[in-house]
């Protein structure tokens, strides 16, 4: 059986290949491509203190290479990134495949599934709290080496740095991403070049790449394994972003970055590594820097700090895109989204999410203190959502993509296998850290579940109170309601129904606009909706008009481009005329909607601090009309 399987994008030339390559390169692998600073030295001293000596050195570079080999090339790019959605990847997208297959067979997409894309989901979140902190204070960690006069100023220095990068994140990346391909090529140029220069000296780690020394290591030192595949796991931290990048880039540039460069610079750094302690055990205590010649160190440590930057920009800027998803699928209040380029609707911009993880990582940074005690917290949240990738990525097989149960289980046992054993080893780190980031990914949840099930109960109390279609407007010509100039705008999540505070406004007014229009912006589980389907106009007589807008949930919706746009289905409105209704609930936690009563505070506390419709949807404040009324959960 073939895999059914659309492609991310369409074939690209050579041409247009290589440039998106670049691209990949500055956007997909900064993550991964900063590991070196930090993951071969915690696998030696991070908690197991293991000893530097031949047979270690080779064991370690042999789970290593075999290791990234496996999770990045086999798991992820073989294998994840042909689970597309529309051309989107990432956990949402992958979460949205996952209940399309069930869906399709008949069975509720709701219960474990949903709670294991939305709890990997907050892990993101977290990842991008911690992704900052540990790239850019490792990097500032090379100052040390130069001179110990530098150790002072490395938090300091830290600081400066992840301040300024989140001050310049409202800016957006649309004016400097042309530069990031081209600092990560060089960053890995560096990578390649310093390994070169010390397996040169010592060539004997080569015969890591047999996976004879990864098995003899674990049999002869079962005792340090578990705390070892803790250091070694982060070579293989970003794996997440090729996914979640895949829209940008399509499935080609990121495989072919991978392959031609990425992987081989990374595994030859690795080993330069390896190298360097063979002949030097003492330079355990920061073995990236101490294969750079004193002469290179202070322009590669400014290489480094670079490229963490890059990193984490990547990461900020995946949280600024999972948040929008999340708000358009119902799983977040309303925020400010900003859009930094007219160009790529991609780029965009929270203040709020932003603002939320420079405090987060900078209290990571003062709060562990190194780069070293932070790789304790920054593990389980990436092996996690690895974790539940596995276990979604078996739904879509079965499903979605109609494998049999005999042909995909052996593959996701085996991806399953790998993630329990680095979970268990992450695990021991539990105490020391670990748990800061499942601490923040149940704190999300929690505010993700709780959003959801309030919105749907209030919309569950709206519903009851919608009049239906033609008994309002059969008593709006009984009445002769009279009709003022202008048009009337009022937002309803009931197409079918005329919405409560339009009953409200024409019950106590006594009268109506001359043209009134019913506005419903539905969300749906797809990333984009072409333009020229997206909207739909549909006359109801007596000057009323339904208007229906489709978004995906890589999309933010507009209302004043939605009611442009309905001129080319002959419905002409001046812009300059509309007044727009919106209704203002106060929200009182003492009705017997069934939710628990912390609940309903956490809900209403949100709901208080959530952005507001008319900013949201991009309608003009000096137009709005508010109708307030007492809702009780």
């Amino acid at each position: 059986m073939s895999i059914d399987v659309k492609e991310s994008s369409e074939p690209v030339s050579r041409e247009k290949l290589w440039p998106l390559v670049l691209t990949a390169l500055g956007v997909v692998y900064g993550d991964i491509g900063t590991s070196p600073l930090y993951a071969i030295k915690i696998s030696f001293t991070g908690g197991g203190g293991l000893a530097p000596t031949e047979p270690n050195v080779l064991g370690v570079l042999s789970l290593v290479f075999w290791s990234v080999t496996f999770v990045v090339s086999f798991k992820y790019l073989f294998h994840i990134l042909r689970a597309d959605n529309h051309g989107e990847g990432g956990i949402l997208a992958l979460l949205s495949l996952a209940a399309r297959g069930l869906t399709k067979n008949g069975m509720p997409t709701t219960g474990p599934v949903l709670i294991l894309g939305l709890f990997a989901a907050a892990l993101l979140f977290g990842d991008g709290i911690i992704t900052p902190a540990i790239s850019v204070l490792s990097a500032v960690e090379g100052l040390s080496v130069a001179t110990h006069a530098f150790e002072p100023f490395v938090l300091p220095i830290t600081t400066l740095i992840l301040v300024a990068l989140f001050m310049v994140q409202r800016k957006g990346t649309a004016s400097v991403g042309k530069f990031f391909g081209p600092v990560v090529l060089v960053w890995f140029i560096a990578l390649a070049v310093t390994g070169i220069a010390q397996i040169i000296r010592q060539p004997q780690v080569l015969f890591a790449l047999n996976p004879v020394h990864a098995v003899r290591f674990a049999l002869t030192a079962p005792s340090a394994l578990f705390w070892v595949l803790g250091g070694v796991f982060l070579c293989v931290t970003g794996t997440e972003a090729m996914y979640a990048d895949m829209g940008h880039l399509g499935r080609r540039a990121i495989q072919v970055g991978w392959y031609v460069l990425a992987m081989p610079s990374l595994v030859l750094n690795y080993f330069g590594q390896g190298a360097l302690l063979l002949s030097r055990p003492e330079a355990i205590s920061s073995p990236f820097f101490e294969m750079v010649p004193r002469w290179g160190l202070y322009p590669m440590v400014l290489l480094a700090t670079a490229a963490t930057v890059i990193a984490s920009q990547a990461l900020i800027s995946g949280a600024f895109s999972l948040n929008r998803q999340a708000i358009q699928l119902g799983y977040c209040p309303r925020m400010t989204i900003i859009h930094t380029s007219s160009e790529i609707e991609g780029q965009i911009y929270i203040p709020e999410v932003n603002w939320t993880l420079m405090v987060a990582s900078i209290a990571m940074v003062w709060g562990f203190k190194s780069s070293e005690n932070l790789a304790a917290a920054y593990g389980i949240a990436v092996v996690g959502n690895m974790l539940i990738t596995s276990c979604l990525f078996y739904i879509v097989l079965t499903k979605t993509w109609g494998w049999t149960v005999r042909r995909a289980a052996p593959l996701v046992l085996a991806f399953l296998i790998v993630d329990f054993t680095f979970l268990a080893s992450n695990s021991l780190k539990f105490l020391q850290g670990g748990w800061v980031p499942i601490l923040m990914a149940f704190g999300l949840f929690t505010l993700m579940t709780t959003w959801k099930e309030g919105r749907r109960r209030l919309a569950g109390y709206f519903a009851g109170k919608i009049m239906p279609l033609d008994e309002f407007l059969d008593k709006v010509a009984a009445r002769k309601t009279p009709r003022v100039p202008g048009t009337a705008v009022f937002l309803t999540a009931n197409p079918a129904g005329i919405p409560p505070i339009l009953v409200h406004h024409w019950q106590h007014i006594g009268s109506l606009h001359e043209r009134v229009v019913l506005l419903s912006i539905v969300n749906t589980h797809i990333p984009r909706v072409p333009a020229k389907t997206r909207l739909t106009v549909k006359d109801i007589g007596q000057g009323f008009f339904q208007v229906s807008s489709v978004y995906g949930y890589m999309q933010s919706p507009n209302v004043p481009a939605i009611l442009r746009g309905c001129e080319q289905l002959d419905l002409r409105i001046d812009l300059k005329t509309i007044t727009y209704f919106l209704g203002r609930e106060t929200l009182m936690p003492y009705g017997r909607s069934g939710m628990p009563y912390w609940r309903k505070v956490l809900f209403i506390l949100t709901s208080r601090n959530s952005r507001s419709a008319t900013a949201y949807f991009g309608i003009p404040p000096d137009q709005v009309e508010e109708l307030g009324m007492q809702v009780e959960l």
